[in-house]
């Protein structure tokens, strides 16, 4: 091994040498390269290897080369790059080979490979990584994908590009990705034969040699793509892909009118099919030209627009009555409302088209959860606060189970200031089951604590301890004792605290908050403190180390404490901790000692 060391570092010795030559790096920089890379071949050339010494011995090439490139720019050197940059990194990528050979899984260290060739523009090395890659991957759709952009793209050969995509599709035949990245491939293809054969009919040059295809021109070859995509991929989400793709290209008309064709055909009662035909009246109406370009006439031109697409929305709903479909018109119209403008009367317009089309939803009972909530915000924007009220109504009966709609409607009572607010609570903890009301008994206490007698919240208080489930009773228990210092005191409090101790479960924050209580008195007692650290060390000692330590800080700094505690606090602690919170808690409890805490 130690020889093959040896042999590896004496190659280097050439490009160190010139360095040094050229004035790159001084001898002393020249010697720590040699003593770094020395250490990276050991640990690289051992019998069990580690991906992280190849990553690092990497990492440590691609800084020396950005170092180079550095000191070029500075000093005005750019010769000599064949016996410097070179030799490097052809090294980078003979470890690199070595590393994704022995991690071949690792997708991840290929794109690294990947990334490092394309910096450096060593595209033959490329090419053999991508090859290599794809034949170990080949179950990954986006590596085709990316290879066949760079041979497009950058190494511009169509010809390898249709051929990798044309792999790829055999080994995943219904992928919708590979066949639109496929189909936008073709269709740049034909853009690019367009404008060659443009500029060589400009120059007046002779074509004869050159064969330009009019149905390769035409965008034939995408069209092909598309067929064959279409019978082996349904669903509409691909059809407006593919069309999406094929509008960034202007001699794609034909192929346009029949990807829509086929989408009218086969997906009439897709919702995105006529979501897609309403919003279409839009584009279609920014094409035609304007006479005039005035304010005024711009607003009724959009107006226009806007009312065509909402007819194409009314013959929707008609032809396809679903929830689906419904919301895809109130999103249209929330979007079209939300659009900035400076007419007052298109806003106004908006405004009164998106509360007509929710409430035509409502009527239908095909409005959904989510969509009520944003006809509720837009009504109380609108200082609609009676309709608020209602659709919160409407909304609460059609979905009784739901603890979001009755916290809605709640809200809207409340920010309205009703009357009928505690009815209100009563209906929603009535039709909600237990589990979950949480939200909606610290909706009930907060406004009672601002609205109600103290008597009034307190009962409610007690009452939400036994209508909650246990784990939701320890929120109502928190912000029970919290009220309750706010507004009694701390006589009231501490009495409280006893009481709610007999019930479990509890919260380390319950305990806590009783803990910052008491500390907030003048007369702030540690046998109080005490008796709140053991009762939550009886419920959390076994899993919280800081509370341990909260123990022994008050022990050490409270007037009343006694130090001489602590060790048999540390004792019990070492004792009750599990696993490894017992070497969390040593680390934390050494730290404290030295001040260091």
């Amino acid at each position: 091994m130690a020889e093959r060391i040896e042999q590896r570092l004496e190659d280097r010795i050439p490009e160190l040498e010139q360095l040094e030559r050229v004035g790159l790096f001084t001898h002393k920089e020249i010697r720590a390269v040699l003593r770094k890379a020395s250490a990276l071949e050991y640990k690289i050339q051992r019998r069990a290897l580690r991906k992280e010494d190849f990553i690092n011995y990497i990492q440590y090439e691609v800084n020396l080369l950005e170092l180079i490139k550095k000191r070029r720019a500075r000093i005005g050197y750019s010769f000599k790059k064949d016996e410097i940059e070179h030799s490097i990194l052809h090294r980078v990528h003979s470890l690199f080979n070595r590393a994704t050979g022995k991690w071949k899984d690792d997708v991840q260290l290929w794109l690294s490979h990947v990334a490092f060739c394309k910096q450096w523009n060593a595209k033959h090395q490329l090419s053999k990584v991508f090859s290599t890659m794809l034949a170990i991957h080949s179950n990954k759709p986006a590596l085709w994908i990316m290879a066949a952009k760079w041979e497009m793209e950058t190494r511009l050969s169509s010809e390898s590009a249709r051929h990798l995509f044309l792999r790829a599709l055999r080994f995943h035949p219904e992928c919708p990705k590979l066949y639109q990245e496929y189909f936008r491939m073709e269709l740049m293809h034909a853009e690019k034969q367009r404008k060659e054969k443009k500029e060589f009919e400009q120059a007046k040059m002779d074509l004869g040699e050159f064969n330009y295809s009019e149905e390769i021109l035409n965008g034939e070859m995408a069209r092909i793509v598309y067929r064959d995509a279409s019978q082996k991929i349904k669903g509409v989400e691909f059809q407006l892909a593919v069309l999406s793709i094929a509008k960034l290209f202007d001699f794609t008309q034909d192929l346009q009118k029949e990807i829509l064709e086929s989408l009218q055909a086969r997906y009439a009662d897709d919702p995105l099919t006529w979501d897609y035909m309403a919003r279409r009246e839009l584009e279609l109406g920014s094409l035609q030209p304007t006479e005039s370009s005035t304010k005024q006439k711009k607003v009724s031109e959009m107006a226009q627009r806007e009312e065509r697409c909402c007819a194409v929305f009314d013959e929707a709903v008609g032809a396809v009555p679903t929830e689906d479909m419904w919301k895809c018109y109130v999103t249209f119209c929330l979007e079209r409302y939300n659009r900035k403008t400076n007419s007052e009367e298109l806003k106004q317009k908006r405004l009164e088209r998106t509360l007509s089309v929710f409430s035509k939803a409502h009527e239908s009972s095909l409005l959904s959860e989510a969509l009520y909530k944003q006809w509720l915000q837009l009504l109380l924007d609108s200082s609609l606060s009676e309709k608020a009220v209602e659709v919160a109504e409407a909304a609460a009966r059609h979905f009784s189970q739901s603890v979001e709609t009755w916290q809605m409607r709640l809200q809207v009572l409340i920010q309205l200031k009703r009357d009928d607010v505690t009815q209100c609570f009563e209906e929603a903890i009535k039709h909600v089951k237990s589990k979950g009301t949480l939200p909606l008994w610290t909706l009930w206490v907060e406004w009672s604590e601002g609205t109600n007698s103290k008597e009034d919240t307190e009962a409610l208080y007690q009452r939400s301890l036994h209508a909650t489930t246990p784990a939701e009773s320890v929120t109502m228990k928190e912000l029970y004792l919290d009220w309750t210092y706010r507004s009694s005191g701390y006589k009231k409090v501490k009495r409280l605290f006893t009481s709610l101790c007999e019930n479990r479960p509890f919260s380390l924050e319950f305990f806590r908050k009783m803990i910052q209580i008491e500390k907030e008195q003048e007369s702030c007692k540690m046998l109080h403190l005490r008796e709140y650290y053991e009762r939550a060390l009886r419920e959390f000692g076994s899993t919280n180390t800081d509370l341990w330590l909260d123990y022994i800080k008050e022990e050490l700094s409270h007037p009343q404490g006694k130090p001489e505690n602590c060790g048999s606090i540390h004792w019990r602690a070492m004792k009750m901790l599990q696993g490894d919170l017992v070497e969390d808690f040593v680390s934390k409890y050494t730290l404290l000692q030295t001040g260091h805490l």
